[in-house]
């Protein structure tokens, strides 16, 4: 499987599996299907609520620890510097491992300045091996990024061939952060799977749209953590390796991008509202 080389020298496959969305009694099970078909990279957080899922499959898998990068992320309501290392450690132990791969900031509200304190502590002491953001923009990226000793190694955004972030691309590569996509198949907005432009590049390899759609994020040089819950689907998004998209496809796809984001804006104030609130809608009984 491809890798990336972070900024601090740690490698971390290209293609992973997210398990957004997954609901903690099917998490186990659905991480499992994902490491059968060959994924090595897990991306969770702690408001998915199914980071002990994850830890589970985990631990039953046979596979050696280090073969495995598992991602999680700190919560709004876990922001500040005391909170988030106290819920760092709980990542470690729901997750059943001595250490995080990569740790991100997932949203840029509350003290994350502090959040990002307890991560560079975290890292020092070997509890994470890398470190970084999630849904941070421009202005706020940079302000962290500069006055922060250990600049983000990846910045995870809504990334697709609608929005291919271009712009954002160019800004971190100052830093060496690598982009990470969520929804890299813009959870089939914008007609993804039935597109002309891709159906067209995919016939010529025997490919689908989704698998066209994910190959030219990684082309890019974009890691990518494609989610779903049927097993087919899982194998063909990891299926991506035994070809290759020419100059003039990527130039064709290049061109489907709108330049914003489809699935949420953090720069629109109801946005900040739902995500502040977040826990009280969403939060499962007893966790």
């Amino acid at each position: 499987m491809k890798t990336i080389r972070l900024n601090n020298g740690v490698e971390m496959p290209q293609t992973g599996y997210g398990v957004w969305q997954i609901t903690p009694e099917a998490c186990e099970h659905f991480v499992t299907e994902a490491l059968n078909a060959g994924y090595r990279s897990i991306d969770t957080a702690q408001a998915y609520y199914n980071e002990e899922g994850v830890g589970e499959a985990v631990s039953k898998c046979g596979i050696p620890r280090q073969e495995l990068f598992l991602t999680t992320k700190v919560w709004i309501t876990n922001a500040g510097e005391e909170k988030a290392a106290h819920s760092i450690d709980e990542s470690l132990r729901k997750l059943k491992t001595d250490y995080i791969d990569l740790l991100l900031i997932h949203q840029p509200f509350g003290d994350y300045y502090g959040t990002y304190r307890a991560m560079e502590k975290a890292y020092k002491a070997g509890k994470v091996r890398a470190i970084g953001l999630s849904n941070f923009y421009d202005a706020r990226f940079v302000d962290l990024a500069e006055n922060m000793e250990v600049k983000p190694a990846v910045l995870q955004l809504e990334t697709h061939v609608f929005s291919q972030q271009v712009s954002m691309r160019s800004l971190i590569k100052e830093y060496g952060t690598q982009l990470m996509a969520w929804s890299p198949l813009a959870r089939g907005m914008n007609g993804l799977f039935t597109d002309g432009t891709l159906k067209a590049i995919g016939a010529k390899y025997g490919k689908d749209n989704a698998q066209v759609a994910l190959k030219f994020l990684t082309e890019e040089g974009i890691i990518i953590i494609p989610q779903s819950t049927k097993k087919e689907r899982i194998i063909s998004n990891l299926n991506i390796d035994d070809f290759t998209l020419t100059a003039a496809d990527m130039e064709a796809l290049r061109r489907l991008d709108t330049g914003h984001p489809l699935a949420a804006d953090f720069n629109d104030p109801q946005m900040a509202k739902f995500l502040l609130n977040y826990d009280r809608q969403f939060r499962p009984a007893g966790k």
